[in-house]
């Protein structure tokens, strides 16, 4: 086994184990271990480390956080959220609004940005309702994933399939083929919830308070900001269905949203400072030990020696999954995607390389970016409960149930 193999399932038995002695270990703690592992083993060269940094995700994380942090510091995120879930009178209600509200926004604006706003808001409705934080962040976490699965902008895999796979009119494509089955898995989702945590779901009628704005200025300009971010994705949304080329990518979209915190706001610098940091140095390891076992060909190799076909939509959904774990969704769809096309795979064999690729998400913790935002969101707020285990009791049985479901439709229309 080479080094950066050994790092990747290193930096994953860590992340299982997440306490050594008296120490408890941070997920960003163990990544940059890894990462520095192969830097320090040679096993990657310090100009490739740094150019597979992908600074188009660091930047739409940042500005993205910009804006999260600027939502709950001034209060309006959680007007927003009183707004919203106001009219749930019991914890069933708010399960199914909190499941619904989180896919559709993921399909609309990414599934990592519901995972930054979001994640204070879950925390909130656990306070608010004597809950347990972790069946709403489970619920955050899962339902984004699944709900990122029916859009070309739901997440950066699926948006590498739209274009390099020249899907014809992406928006109406992707729901023609896959908003069917993800109802089906967001029904499943729920009631996973609801036997797992039967103790929460109680009888009582839930009392709303709303809570006040602590900071108007702060809070105007994230409203605008919000605004700019829902404009912006409304344009790229229509240039999409109309086929124009409009070069307006999520990192502008994200940059464009977060500028009148920036410019305009005095509170400018202690937001700033105050963003998720340790999650953006995650995240640039990540890049670094991807790279490393991506260059290091070993699961290439490993996809070349399989002999049964890969073309078949089984064959596109369990590779996509497993694989997905150990190179991230991105780099598989770049591996996968050319040879699908290659052997004159249409659509329908794309719309499963983007079922297959997303909802790996749901099986481990590092599936999915917004997994790992989720959890560090939680943790620099107090709250450390979800371990990878935990989160693999739910992921397991539930990615298994979303990708019958994929396969079993696209095998019924395809």
């Amino acid at each position: 086994m080479n080094l950066s193999v050994f790092a990747l399932l290193a930096v994953f038995l860590l992340i299982t184990i997440r306490t050594i002695g008296n120490v408890r270990l941070q997920i960003w703690h163990i990544m940059g271990a890894g990462a520095l592992f192969v830097l320090v083993t040679r096993e990657i060269e310090i100009p490739i480390a740094l150019a597979a940094v992908d600074l188009d995700v660091m930047i739409f994380l940042f500005c993205t956080f910009v804006i999260g942090h600027a939502l709950e510091e001034s209060g309006y995120l959680a007007h927003l959220s009183y707004a919203f879930f106001k009219r749930a009178q019991t914890v069933d209600s708010l399960l199914v609004m909190v499941l619904a509200g989180s896919a559709g926004a993921s399909a609309l604006l990414m599934n990592d940005t519901l995972a930054i706003v979001g994640t204070p808001v879950m925390l909130l409705l656990a306070r608010n309702h004597s809950m347990s934080p972790k069946l709403l962040l489970y619920a955050l976490m899962f339902s984004v994933t699944i709900g990122s699965v029916t859009s070309p902008i739901g997440n950066p895999q699926n948006l590498l399939i739209a274009i390099n796979g020249n899907v014809p009119n992406p928006f109406i494509t992707f729901l023609a083929w896959l908003f069917i089955p993800t109802l089906f898995n967001l029904f499943f989702l729920y009631l996973f919830l609801k036997k797992l945590y039967p103790g929460d779901f109680h009888k009582m009628a839930l009392k709303h308070s709303q809570e006040p704005i602590r900071d108007h200025n702060l809070a105007m300009l994230s409203k605008l900001s919000l605004q700019v971010m829902l404009v912006l994705i409304a344009v790229k949304i229509l240039a999409g269905i109309f086929q124009i080329d409009a070069q307006l990518r999520l990192t502008h979209i994200a940059a464009a949203a977060a500028l009148p915190i920036l410019i305009a706001s005095p509170a400018r610098f202690r937001i700033v400072k105050r963003i998720d940091w340790p999650t953006l140095a995650f995240f640039a390891a990540m890049f670094v030990l991807m790279e490393s076992v991506w260059n290091s060909g070993f699961f290439q190799e490993l996809l070349a020696r399989i002999e049964s076909p890969l073309t078949t939509y089984h064959a596109i959904i369990g590779v996509s999954v497993v694989l997905s774990q150990f190179i991230s969704n991105v780099p598989l769809v770049a591996l996968y995607q050319p040879l699908l096309t290659t052997s004159g795979v249409l659509v329908p064999g794309l719309m499963a390389l983007a079922a297959g690729s997303t909802i790996a998400g749901n099986l481990t913790i590092l599936g999915a970016a917004s997994n790992v935002i989720v959890v560090q969101g939680a943790e620099k707020r107090g709250y450390k409960e979800i371990s990878l285990a935990g989160f693999m009791k739910i992921g397991g049985p539930l990615t298994l149930a979303n990708a019958v479901v994929y396969w079993g439709y696209l095998e019924l229309i395809g």
